[in-house]
């Protein structure tokens, strides 16, 4: 009735260094795999936020010297610029509390999740 072949205590442990093998070069690119997607959001992520603070200055002494050339004095355009800037930095302090903080994380959570989802369903490809 017992049709199984008995295995040997050597072929036992050949498949189980073999599996273990097999498991630990899975973790490994798994791992690199993350940390490469990681990497490249972070890149990215870092160009962009470059990018926005260029042109976010360069706005800025635009904004300067156009009201420069409208009050006739550069102290005048680049204090109403700078007044601008206390007004906003007083609303975000204001409202960090409610809005602002809560935006944020939220944010952040939809990103990751998003992210998470879209793994799952490569992973569920293979």
């Amino acid at each position: 009735m017992e049709d199984k072949k008995e295995k040997s205590i050597e072929e036992i442990f050949t498949e189980a260094r073999t599996y273990v093998e097999t498991r630990v070069e899975y973790t490994r690119l798994f791992a690199i795999k993350k940390g490469s997607k990681v990497f490249a959001d972070l890149v990215t992520t870092a160009i962009v936020a470059v990018c926005f603070t260029l042109a976010f200055i360069l706005g800025t002494v635009t904004l300067a010297l156009f009201l420069s050339t409208v009050f006739h004095s550069y102290t005048a355009g680049f204090g109403a610029v700078a007044v601008l800037y206390i007004i906003m930095a007083l609303i975000v302090y204001l409202t960090k509390d409610n809005f602002i903080e809560k935006a944020i994380v939220n944010a952040i959570i939809k990103r990751h999740f998003r992210k998470f989802e879209e793994d799952e369903e490569d992973e569920q490809k293979v």
